[in-house]
């Protein structure tokens, strides 16, 4: 991990400039374990406990934001355990650290044919998708809803190069994930490359139990986590300077300073407490071979939400006491910021969480179905 993270330090300039991760820096990535992460045990790979790997993106993000949101979908291969055994054998044949990426939205209509399904259409937010092995899509399922739930989505994979990725992404934060739309005209899917969105793993193994949805909103809450935690080392270290006219107190001499960053560090740990001891517990339910509860699938989503919105909170006090210093254009805390930002517009990560949360927990029907 050292590696990377000096890598990542190097190069994140680099990454925002060309809006997306490059394959020799995803190698050092495979190189660090990354992306067998998740990678079942009996193909090679490590399928870490959940709170292991959220520590490492936790990390690259302390470094870049973009690197570690590219690097959280070393946890993607979850997404690829429902597939039938067959089909993940030939996914693993040339080794465990194959990296998944995949914008399934909006969700095309695919026509049956025999055999499988011929899809065409266009999907966004693929991020990563520039240094990823395999490539999934989003289909709609024609099933009918149970319980009021609608069926999920259906999730079909293929090799990347097998995929047109449109150069299409321009935004103001997170511009190195190199989340472009892919395109697809008359593919054709077996079967057997499809599956349900966040459905059951097949393989029996700890990892493939745990709740994959909930688990996505984690890994991309770390990144923020990480975040967070740099601008505040960022504005730490700024203490001792700052003095913007002759006479003037140092930044750390400030009241509002030294209060601002005792409230920052209280924030953050306290989020970030709650955000891995929710994982760990729901981790012990799942070694212990007992199901992940309602009540705690829905604390694995609203630790993540909340240390994903509480993080981000965070930079932004991080940047109002840097004072005048951080709106330089090439002060660092100007990408975090924005990168925070995008972090908390994830769907995964919305405010919508906490009323789904509430209802959870006052034992009445959420507004929105929880989807698992």
């Amino acid at each position: 991990m050292d590696a990377l993270i000096r890598e990542v330090s190097a190069r994140r300039d680099e990454f925002d400039q060309l809006s997306y991760v490059p394959k020799d820096a995803i190698a050092t990535m495979k190189t660090a374990g990354i992306f067998r992460a998740s990678t079942p045990k009996r193909f090679g790979g490590d399928a870490l406990p959940p709170a292991d790997f959220l520590q490492m993106i936790e990390r690259i993000g302390t470094a870049d934001g973009s690197a570690a949101w590219v690097a959280a979908f070393g946890s993607a291969n979850t997404y690829l355990a429902p597939l039938p055994l067959a089909t993940q054998e030939k996914i693993y044949a040339n080794g465990p650290d194959q990296v998944y990426a995949g914008g399934l939205y909006p969700l095309q209509t695919a026509e049956a044919v025999p055999g499988g399904w011929k899809v065409s259409g266009r999907w966004h937010f693929a991020s990563g998708c520039k240094g990823a092995d395999w490539i999934g899509v989003g289909i709609k399922n024609d099933a009918p809803p149970v319980n009021g739930v609608p069926a999920p989505a259906l999730m079909a994979v293929c090799p990347a190069d097998e995929v047109e990725i449109v150069d299409n992404w321009n935004v103001v934060g997170m511009q190195g994930t190199g989340s472009h739309d892919t395109r697809l005209k008359d593919k054709f899917f077996a079967h057997e490359w499809t599956c349900a969105r966040g459905a059951p793993g097949l393989i029996d193994e700890p990892l493939f139990r745990y709740p994959s949805l909930a688990y996505q909103a984690e890994v991309h809450a770390a990144v923020n986590v990480g975040l967070a935690r740099a601008a505040l080392d960022i504005v730490t270290e700024m203490a001792g300077g700052a003095k913007i006219m002759p006479g003037a107190p140092r930044l750390g001499d400030r009241a509002y300073y030294r209060i601002k960053l005792g409230l920052c560090e209280a924030k953050w740990r306290s989020a970030r407490m709650f955000f891995y001891d929710t994982c760990i517990k729901a981790w012990d339910c799942v070694l212990a071979g007992d199901p992940v509860s309602e009540e705690l699938d829905t604390l694995l989503r609203l630790s993540a939400t909340y240390a994903a919105r509480t993080s981000a909170e965070v930079v932004q006090e991080a940047y109002q006491i840097a004072g005048m210093a951080a709106i330089q254009r090439t002060h660092r805390l100007q990408r975090i910021v924005r990168d925070a930002m995008v972090v908390t517009q994830h769907a995964a990560l919305s405010e919508s969480i906490y009323e789904t949360a509430g209802a959870v927990f006052a034992r009445m029907a959420p507004t929105l179905a929880v989807v698992k």
